[in-house]
């Protein structure tokens, strides 16, 4: 699994023009699914995600965490952060899980992080033209994958 984590003072996802979520101050997360992901996958990206500590402290030093603050998330998935650029100029998205494994990945990362938060995390709808709008704070922006955990 990738993620890009942006820390946000706001974000809202919408779709046909409509709100589907919005958040205040927290993590917007766009999620990417590859086919070889399982539940450990999703473990393990949870746990990094609800301890990373990227809010600013009573000095003004990045020190806590989103659990710490009270923030809020909201994920979005993004098959995209699976695109290959390496032959010609057209992405491939070969690497990209297909819908029957990476829409019960999603939905289980958005469970385990609500349940980890303990409040509902706002979410995208899977394979939707969705648009995404955020104001990213600082700006800080944090890359995972699931695959280099060392």
């Amino acid at each position: 699994m990738r993620v890009v984590i942006q820390r946000v003072t706001e974000a809202a996802v919408a779709i046909d023009g409509v709100t589907k979520s919005a958040i205040g101050k927290g993590f917007l997360i766009l999620l990417g699914v590859c086919e070889d992901d399982t539940e450990d996958d999703v473990d393990w990206l949870v746990r990094k995600v609800v301890n990373l500590r990227v809010f600013d402290d009573d000095q003004g030093v990045i020190n806590r965490s989103i659990m710490d603050v009270g923030g809020e998330a909201l994920v979005v998935s993004q098959f995209t952060l699976y695109a290959s650029y390496k032959k010609g100029n057209r992405p491939s998205w070969l690497r990209a899980a297909r819908h029957e494994i990476s829409v019960p990945l999603y939905e289980l990362f958005c469970k385990k992080l609500s349940d980890e938060m303990g409040k509902n995390c706002g979410t995208g709808e899977f394979g939707a033209n969705m648009q995404v709008s955020l104001i990213n704070d600082g700006p800080v922006t944090i890359c995972m994958d699931t695959k280099n955990k060392e």
